[in-house]
């Protein structure tokens, strides 16, 4: 049967902003350095109008996934909410531009704009985060089109959205849709903190919804409660068809019925660890996409995690095709 896209990806639409800023610039403007911090409309504003030589690039956690798997071939497109401003215009556009559809317009009665993430670079590399949920953290079941869902073979969330009742009720019925329609859906857990919050609702629709799960080993553990990792897979592996737990430089583990397969990870020395577990998502989901064995999936996982954090910047600079060539995998 064939589908428009081969995955399509729901997050929330984030635009990262880039700028220098020494010490005394961060001191000054009262951020702490080398952390993420959530902040409000008006201080977004404050430190967006202080960037001096801003770089701009669409970003959000999966949107990066979407853009990873749109490098290696495959028909993507990424839906998320943007404020029809000059950022969402062109965050839409880029998204575009680096061949993921957009279909969803940008909204011009949004009261939110459009979400950004202003990342200041210190001389020693540190990165510090200052981030603006905006128009993006407010995707709802009114955004959410049914015939995109059911036009793909594999659908991706990202857990981050699933912080309010809004979120929870799109996603469940993006899921619903490409299920119908003979598709497969799966989820990144995204955060301990997110899964504390919502631990009964998660596990809901892993159960109910999920056909993959990829998540690192705090957010494995917060889900189901317990200090060992056996314990939690376990249980996730009785409700779902394919869970898979990221660790780090430990070996990722993926497992499928009785099946378990352990993917060892090469020590790579990080530049920006920012954006591994959305590449390690882009490898795992196009070898998924393409028919590979689980323990080739977890390896192009690996392969394309190890890239990006080589370099600044979320996305693959080097093409993925070319990695997956040099290592044996394609």
């Amino acid at each position: 049967m064939s589908k428009s896209y081969d995955v399509v990806g729901i997050g929330n639409a984030m635009v990262d902003i880039i700028s220098h800023g020494d010490d005394d610039f961060l001191a000054n403007m009262g951020i702490t350095k080398g952390i993420m911090q959530l902040i409000e409309r008006d201080r977004a504003e404050l430190l967006y109008a202080s960037m001096q030589d801003r770089v701009q690039a669409p970003g959000g956690s999966v949107g990066n996934t979407m853009s990873g798997i749109g490098s290696l071939g495959l028909k993507t497109a990424f839906v998320g909410r943007v404020k029809d401003d000059p950022l969402g215009q062109f965050y839409a556009a880029k998204m575009v531009e680096e061949g993921t559809a957009f279909p969803n317009p940008p909204v011009a009665d949004d009261p939110n704009p459009t979400s950004r993430s202003m990342i200041f670079v210190s001389p020693d590399g540190e990165r510090s985060m200052n981030t603006y949920l905006g128009a993006g953290a407010e995707f709802s079941g009114e955004d959410v089109d049914i015939s995109v869902m059911e036009d793909t073979r594999y659908l991706f969330l990202e857990g981050y959205l699933y912080d309010k009742d809004k979120g929870k009720e799109a996603f469940q019925k993006s899921a619903a849709a490409c299920r119908h329609a003979g598709g497969q859906a799966g989820i990144s857990l995204s955060d301990p903190f997110c899964v504390d919050r919502h631990r009964d609702s998660f596990r809901t629709l892993i159960e109910d919804e999920m056909d993959f799960v990829i998540g690192n080993e705090a957010e494995w553990l917060s889900m189901y409660e317990t200090t060992d990792l056996a314990t939690a897979m376990n249980e996730a592996a009785l409700v779902c068809p394919i869970v898979v737990c990221t660790r780090s430089g430990a070996p990722v583990i993926i497992r499928s019925d009785d099946q378990e397969v352990q993917v060892p990870v090469r020590e790579v020395t990080p530049v920006d660890a920012t954006g591994a577990g959305d590449q390690f998502a882009a490898g795992f989901i196009y070898g998924l996409a393409t028919g590979q064995t689980l323990e080739t999936c977890g390896k192009m996982g690996v392969a394309a995690a190890a890239e990006v954090i080589r370099h600044i910047g979320p996305r693959p600079k080097r093409s993925l095709k070319i990695i997956f060539a040099e290592e044996g995998l394609i």
